[in-house]
This record gives C-alpha cells, sequence and structure tokens, in this order.
C-alpha cells in the first residue's frame, strides 16, 4: 500500500497545474511568458490575480492530497510525509513535463499543511509579510522555507516531520537558486499582476 501512495502522490503532484489551465482557458503556453515558469508566481504576473490564484491552489491541492492519499492508504506519519514527498517530487518533476516542473513553494506548503497547520500558519504570515514589504516572492518563499524545520522543532513536531521540513527546505531553496543570484545582484523581478 505504501508503494501505491506513493505512486499516487507522484502522478498527483507531476499534473502540471499552471500550463494546462493557461492552455485551457487562455490559450498561451505559460513557459513561453516571464520567468516561464509553470507557477502561480508566473501565472498571476502574465495573467493576474484570478488565474495566478487558481493556479496557487491546485497547486497546494496536489500537496495536501498527496498526505491524504497516504494516510487513507497507510496511516502512519512516515507514509504521509512519504505522499508529500512524492507530490512534491512530481511537482518538480513532472512525468509529463520530461522531468521538468515547478518550484515546490505551493505543493509543499500544501503537504505542510496537512502535516503541521501551525508550522503552516507562521510561515504563511512571514511569507506574506517579507512579500508586503519588499515585494520578492522569491524571498518570501526562501525564507518561508527555512523556516520549516526550525519551527517544527519547536513546536515539537514527531521527528518525520522534522526530517521532511529539512529536506523540503533544502529541494525549495535549490529550486530557486537562479532568483538567490537575482537577489544578489539586484536583478530579481519584484511581484506586480500582469494581464497579458
Amino acid at each position: 500500500m505504501m508503494f501505491l501512495a506513493c505512486v499516487s502522490a507522484y502522478v498527483l503532484g507531476a499534473i502540471p497545474s499552471g500550463l494546462w489551465l493557461c492552455r485551457a482557458f487562455w490559450h498561451i503556453d505559460i513557459r513561453n511568458y516571464g520567468s516561464r515558469n509553470i507557477g502561480a508566481t508566473n501565472v498571476y504576473r502574465t495573467l493576474g490575480k484570478g488565474p495566478g490564484a487558481l493556479v496557487l491552489l491546485l497547486d497546494f491541492l496536489k500537496g495536501s492530497l498527496g498526505v491524504y492519499i497516504a494516510m487513507l492508504l497507510v496511516g502512519t506519519p512516515l507514509a504521509m510525509v512519504f505522499g508529500g514527498m512524492f507530490a512534491i517530487l512530481g511537482h518538480s518533476a513532472s512525468v509529463f513535463l520530461r522531468f521538468k516542473g515547478g518550484k515546490g513553494v505551493a505543493t509543499g506548503l500544501g503537504v505542510i499543511a496537512m502535516l503541521m497547520p501551525n508550522v503552516t500558519a507562521v510561515v504563511t504570515l512571514v511569507w506574506l509579510g517579507i512579500v508586503f514589504v519588499t515585494r520578492y516572492v522569491s524571498l518570501g518563499s526562501i525564507v518561508a522555507a527555512a523556516l520549516v524545520p526550525l519551527l517544527a522543532f519547536f513546536f515539537d513536531a514527531p521527528a518525520e516531520y522534522l526530517v521532511f521540513g529539512g529536506a523540503a527546505a533544502i529541494l525549495v531553496i535549490v529550486r530557486h537558486h537562479s532568483n538567490i543570484r537575482r537577489l544578489l545582484d539586484g536583478t530579481e523581478s519584484k511581484i506586480k499582476a500582469g494581464r497579458r
């Protein structure tokens, strides 16, 4: 059942929500616009608040459902962590996109929301504060990801969740390596809703 849970979570995570929605409803390939990323931030910059929020919600749900499937099929904390990990892996290395994908922030948040709601509440507030003040989504995502394992420890989360939080933080930060370079160079784009 663990194998089935992991495969199901991966396939669910691999669904390229941003790409397919933009093709179906706005008739564009989002990979040809802005940062060329399929995630909510690029959809927001290209098409505006509504489409960006929809992609954010769907990517969030992929992570939450990955954990939920593992909870139903197996039910242990370790299985739930693996369900979340495979959902994030699917999003970041999608079989539908030749093993390319998004940066995993919204999907990872969906996983954390299922595993550690108290941690999710804090990192969401931190992310919102940083983005509101600086207008840099990438900076908010990097700082929020780094906080997850620290907050998991502070809130005395199970060891499996603590290890997952650390691994997920590393993945998100590594996936933002180009953003980190641009932040250091002062060339990172600030968030602004677009209308193609």
